[in-house]
């Protein structure tokens, strides 16, 4: 039987990832080797924010995989006067002897299919607060190019670290669409990782051989099995519109005898 810690990181592996590679955003995608992932002291970072919480996910894969050797993390590159930027990930890759330096991100998006945009633009946050075409400019003109830098070279000179010789990036990202559309014209690589839907709360009915859990941000990496507190429909629908008035979106799992539904309801 897996541990709980084993558990939680075949859940995190097994998380959908996002394959970018297009003319605009030719990246290489970090692969997760087909291994098992074995007994480890991982705790998951409870109190820590979404984007920790998948960096120490990662971190622990990497250090008990038997295909990659982490040789530094999180490392900060100074300029004389700023901070320029930090490269997440620098890692052997034990069978080809390729020095890589990975980018991590986890992120939810939500389609909005009336957008007058780039289809990366249409992907945007659950409170309108980021969009994957951010994420990718972002990646493209500034995490990515660190590398190159004088101060990046003289940084990993220090640390004894070779240069590495590729870059991949790894973006677990879960996606919702509009409810009654189908995920059918996507691409493969958009398809993949559709996990659910969304509607605005005029659209949120009474099913009475349901219950509901809304998981805090800092459980939305947790698999569905570790929700605690499921409510009714009317104690559901009382907790929500508490975030909407915030201008929350809340992420929503339904659990009736037959199905699980993982949706957000949206303020806006």
């Amino acid at each position: 039987m897996q541990s709980k810690a084993t558990t939680l990181l075949q859940y995190f592996k097994n998380s959908p990832d996002l394959k970018i590679n297009s003319e605009a955003y030719p990246f290489e995608n970090f692969k997760f080797s087909d291994e098992k992932i074995t007994e480890s002291e991982f705790v998951f970072p409870k109190n820590s924010v979404l984007g920790m919480q998948a960096e120490a996910c990662f971190e622990a894969y990497l250090k008990q995989s038997k295909n990659y050797e982490l040789l530094a993390a999180n490392i900060q590159i100074n300029g004389e006067i700023e901070t320029l930027g930090e490269l997440d990930y620098i890692v052997r890759n034990l069978k080809t002897e390729e020095i890589v330096h990975i980018e991590l991100a986890c992120k939810f998006y939500l389609y909005e299919q009336n957008a007058d945009t780039s289809e990366e633009e249409k992907w945007i946050g659950p409170n309108r607060k980021d969009t994957l075409f951010d994420k990718l400019e972002k990646l493209k003109l500034k995490q990515f190019p660190l590398l190159y830098k004088d101060e990046t070279i003289q940084k990993l000179q220090t640390l004894h670290i070779e240069i590495p010789t590729s870059q991949q990036l790894c973006l677990k990202t879960f996606l919702f669409l509009p409810k009654k559309m189908s995920a059918e014209k996507f691409p493969k690589a958009f398809h993949d990782c559709i996990v659910g839907y969304y509607i605005n709360s005029s659209h949120f009915e009474k099913d009475e051989t349901a219950l509901y859990a809304i998981p805090n941000k800092k459980e939305w990496l947790l698999p569905i099995d570790e929700m605690n507190n499921w409510h009714t429909f009317s104690e559901t629908k009382q907790l929500i519109e508490t975030q909407l008035k915030i201008k929350k979106s809340p992420l929503i799992y339904k659990k009736t005898p037959h199905n699980i539904e993982r949706f957000f309801i949206i303020w806006w």
